[in-house]
């Protein structure tokens, strides 16, 4: 293909996260508003399920084509694309996007409804990691992961209940409006999984075509590539000043990516879903510590503060520098 059709389809790409993601705020803020459920709420369960839906093609493709090739070296690389796709997601969300939102934007929590959903995510994380030990991802692991993912469903359930705002403090339902967002929702989540894979298929060979080293491009183009939709979401909340919208968005991602994504690629790859030592020393370990910065300190103040966003940024980045140094990659 010609370098110029790829500079074409990239800068397609481009345009398609920036309106879906416009289009995907405006719909999901919405929707909040005139079904009366918090936002934040609203980014933890519809706009996180939509926004992980690269996440989970690539890792659950991965398993099944894992699991096609039989006991043999190929298929363990493609376990291992499989978990490291979903827990370099993880990192990427928390130590990159959540700390731009933090750094450009003024969110603030209530303990209630942020509580939960925080110790789910640090839970989640510690039984990936704990579990995949044994080089893979172990049975029970995969069992308490999908009691987490069910524990969050029904935290959300009961809170969207409780928390939903009394109907006469709510727009106007129009029946039209209501649709039009509808659809608009679902182009815009569309739009951004499109573009996203435009951008990844596209820019790792520009990148080539400019002598980018491999390890980059593997570090930059594949774990930030499928976080694109959480991170057009943020940006174009931080613009329209929708924080808590952004903020559930991420912390529901990244619970998603771990608790349904990856026993869901485990039992497409029949309970062998490998790790390899890149991910046991590297990952884990950075996705935890990512966590643990933006989790604790906002349990405890009920905010995130601008020095936790730098933090995250300064401790993403001395990741990167890690695995570009051990010569592998995310």
């Amino acid at each position: 293909m010609s370098i110029w059709l790829h500079f074409f389809l990239f800068a397609v790409g481009i345009v398609l996260i920036v309106k879906g993601g416009d289009f995907f705020v405006d719909s999901a803020s919405y929707i909040a508003e005139i079904s009366g459920i918090p936002k934040f709420i609203v980014g933890a369960t519809i706009v996180s399920l939509a926004t992980t839906m690269p996440e989970m093609l690539v890792s659950v493709m991965a398993s099944f084509q894992g699991a096609a090739l039989g006991d043999t070296p190929e298929a363990a690389g493609k376990y291992s694309m499989a978990v490291g796709n979903a827990i370099g997601s993880v990192t990427a969300n928390t130590g990159l996007i959540l700390a731009i939102g933090i750094i450009f934007m003024s969110i603030a929590v209530t303990r209630k409804k942020y509580l939960v959903k925080s110790l789910l995510l640090i839970a989640a994380v510690t039984a990936v990691w704990l579990g995949c030990l044994s080089g893979k991802l172990s049975i029970i692991a995969s069992v308490i992961l999908l009691l987490i993912f069910a524990i969050f469903v029904a935290e959300n359930i009961k809170s969207a209940k409780t928390d939903a705002s009394d109907a006469s403090e709510r727009p106007e339902f129009v029946r039209k409006d209501f649709i039009i967002k509808i659809v608009l929702f679902i182009v815009g989540a569309i739009m951004l999984v499109i573009g996203s894979d435009l951008l990844v298929d596209h820019g790792t060979p520009i990148a080539q075509f400019f002598h980018v080293p491999d390890g980059i491009i593997a570090v930059t183009m594949i774990a930030i590539g499928t976080s694109l939709p959480e991170l057009v979401t943020t940006v174009t909340a931080i613009v329209k000043k929708q924080s808590s919208l952004s903020a559930g968005n991420i912390i529901g991602a990244n619970i998603i990516d771990l608790t349904l994504i990856l026993p869901l690629s485990s039992l497409v790859s029949g309970g062998k879903l490998t790790i390899d030592s890149q991910g046991l020393t590297y990952d884990m370990p950075a996705c935890l510590i990512v966590t643990l910065i933006a989790m604790l300190p906002t349990i405890i103040t009920e905010k995130f503060h601008k020095w936790q966003g730098a933090l995250l940024l300064v401790a993403y980045a001395a990741y990167l520098f890690l695995t570009i140094s051990a010569g592998k990659g995310i």
